[in-house]
């Protein structure tokens, strides 16, 4: 369904991603874990097409250059120098690192904003299915967005994301400065999501402790190249990765 084929991404004369090739089918969870600054936000800019926009407007700024080489693949199609836009349309939908909703808006109004890309139906029904999947937010609905706590927050942008009607979800960072138990709650999340959306998810994350298990297959990154890759048995049963991210 999707592949990403020897991504490459440099700035200037520094190597953002290094080689990098990861792939996603239909109904599976793939995670990408990495320190800070290992790449997997370079990653999810990269495949959700937001870097291009960014490229562009450096070019155009006469600033730093940045330069995109490999291919990616969703559903048969070539999108690597696609707009974001156009990603979005076809089904490639981010859910941000920091979750960037609009403060100023209420919860329902942010929901609303995300399904700009749903006809009528689609829109109620995705409505409804969020506020079943985050009981949380039903009891908030009309809070303005910037009153929410960090967890709500995160609630909120994950259940945006889902009213675009995505193909392919692209969670970048989904635990960042959460509690444990809020970050366990989203990781049995994301797995429902999967299994009752049918969506194919990528997770980048650092917090490999919750997403580790829920994951059909995982890629670590280092300083912007894929290092080691396996199913979650496996990479939970590599002594390496234990030791970086499970402390055994």
């Amino acid at each position: 369904m999707f592949e990403a084929r020897q991504l490459m991404l440099f700035y200037e004369n520094m190597l953002a991603l290094n080689n990098v090739s990861l792939q996603c089918e239909a109904d599976r969870i793939v995670g990408v874990f990495g320190a800070n600054s290992a790449g997997k936000s370079t990653l999810m800019y990269t495949l959700s097409g937001i870097m291009e926009d960014i490229q562009k407007k450096e070019q155009m700024a006469g600033g730093e250059r940045i330069t995109i080489r490999g291919e990616i693949i969703f559903q048969g199609r070539d999108v690597t120098h696609l707009k974001p836009s156009l990603r979005a349309r076809a089904g490639i939908i981010l859910c941000p690192e920091r979750r960037r909703i609009f403060p100023e808006c209420t919860v329902v109004e942010n929901l609303m904003i995300g399904g700009y890309l749903a006809n009528s139906s689609q829109t109620e029904e995705t409505l409804g299915y969020v506020f079943n999947l985050f009981p949380a937010l039903t009891r908030i609905s009309k809070r303005l967005g910037g009153f929410l706590s960090g967890g709500e927050q995160q609630m909120l942008a994950i259940g945006r994301s889902l009213m675009a009607q995505p193909r392919l979800l692209l969670l970048d960072e989904p635990l960042l400065g959460l509690s444990p138990m809020i970050q366990y709650m989203l990781a049995k999340s994301i797995k429902e999501i999967r299994n009752q959306r049918g969506a194919a998810i990528i997770v980048a994350e650092q917090y490999a402790r919750p997403i580790m298990p829920i994951i059909d297959y995982g890629y670590i990154l280092e300083n912007g190249a894929a290092v080691v890759d396996g199913t979650n048995k496996e990479l939970m049963d590599n002594p390496d990765v234990k030791s970086a991210y499970f402390g055994q």
